[in-house]
């Protein structure tokens, strides 16, 4: 959640009861900014109305024009917006079974955008009506909310207001890459959003698209490998634990490629995993690879990488000191990790592992059947 309502203390609260007569009504701070002049001179942008639950490309463009008429009305890249928002779908908590999401649908509208503001923030923290909507009151409680669309009415639940709330905020640091990832700081006090949002802003300015969705497996398809499912099986080195992964053994070199588009977040040695590299994607996804030989030597931190590309070789390096090798047959230790914002944990790689696998298959027999 955010901390931005943390911030306010006893001298704020004061100072906003001594002042209501003269602010209520009457403070610049509660009039139209110019940001929001030149919102409303575009043209009518529909943010909130139902878009076909089957057409991700239909919502995904939708969202890409929502993000860039705000970046024409606010001068903030529309990347910016895409990543915050991104973020924010890939932490929230989805509810299970039919009849939540029945009733989901029916408690709120449709949106485009996934970026959910709480009432304390939005309204804000001292704020009586945590419901409120008017921006003159909204501003005075030292709330988050303003008015985007010109309708005079701040909401939490129109996406025009919230990306326009969000813009006037990250404004107040300033334009640069670095006054951005301050005003994310300070939305979310929380570094590991932080770094998020800005690889998923790198991956967006990069590739100029939302889609990033495309996939490889991490070994040649066709060469000598084999794997199977091998999800928490015990390992004893280094005291007991359970196998966080899918080992895929192969010949010694043998290339290791990215099966995702995503952002180089760390490469070095690891006691256990030996030489290491781990991706993000886009969709808040720690891809690991363990127990290399060694890397792509033009790879570093940082780096944007994309499905099939080569990022290192088969190896047995790991379980000691860096540089210790052959203490089990040479292999890549496949690993995934989810983000949910506070904790990441390990899932099963196995079942996406075979989906890439007959994914790439299927489309090397089509395209032989093509000659």
């Amino acid at each position: 959640m955010p901390a931005l309502f943390r911030s306010y203390n006893t001298r704020r609260t004061l100072i906003c009861m001594s002042a209501a007569a003269l602010l209520w009504g009457s403070s610049p701070a509660m009039s139209t900014p110019a940001h929001a002049a030149r919102y409303h001179e575009l043209p009518e942008l529909t943010s909130s109305g139902p878009v076909a639950a089957d057409s991700k490309e239909a919502a995904a463009a939708a969202r890409k024009g929502l993000y860039e008429q705000m970046s024409a009305a606010t001068g903030i890249p529309w990347f910016r917006f895409a990543a915050i928002d991104q973020y924010e779908r890939s932490v929230a908590k989805k509810k299970k079974g039919p009849a939540a999401s029945e009733a989901d649908s029916a408690a709120a509208p449709a949106r485009l955008t996934g970026i959910s503001i709480p009432a304390p923030v939005w309204s804000g923290p001292l704020n009586p009506n945590q419901e409120d909507k008017f921006p003159e009151s909204i501003t005075f409680f030292g709330g988050f909310g303003r008015d985007g669309t010109g309708d005079g009415i701040a909401d939490p639940g129109n996406d025009i207001d919230v990306l326009y709330s969000m813009a006037e905020h990250l404004l107040k640091y300033g334009r640069s890459s670095s006054d951005f990832s301050i005003g994310i700081w300070e939305y979310y006090h929380n570094g590991r959003a932080a770094q998020r949002i800005a690889q998923f802003a790198k991956l967006y300015e990069h590739f100029g698209r939302l889609d990033l969705s495309g996939s490889a497996f991490p070994l040649p398809i066709g060469t000598n490998y084999a794997y199977r499912s091998t999800w928490g099986t015990g390992r004893s080195w280094g005291g007991a634990r359970v196998h966080e992964g899918t080992d895929l053994f192969a010949p010694h070199g043998l290339t290791v490629r990215s099966t995702c588009f995503g952002v180089v977040e760390t490469k070095g040695w690891n006691r256990y995993g030996g030489w290491r590299i781990g991706i993000r994607d886009i969709e808040n996804r720690y891809h690991y690879y363990a127990h290399l030989m060694g890397y792509e030597k033009s790879l570093s931190r940082g780096d944007i990488v994309i499905p099939g590309q080569t990022i290192g070789w088969v190896g047995s390096s790991g379980y000691g000191s860096p540089g210790t090798q052959g203490k089990f047959p040479p292999h890549l230790h496949y690993g995934i990790y989810r983000d949910r914002g506070i904790t990441e944990w390990a899932f099963d790689p196995y079942p996406l592992l075979k989906q890439w696998e007959n994914q790439e298959f299927g489309q090397l027999k089509k395209n032989k059947n093509k000659k």
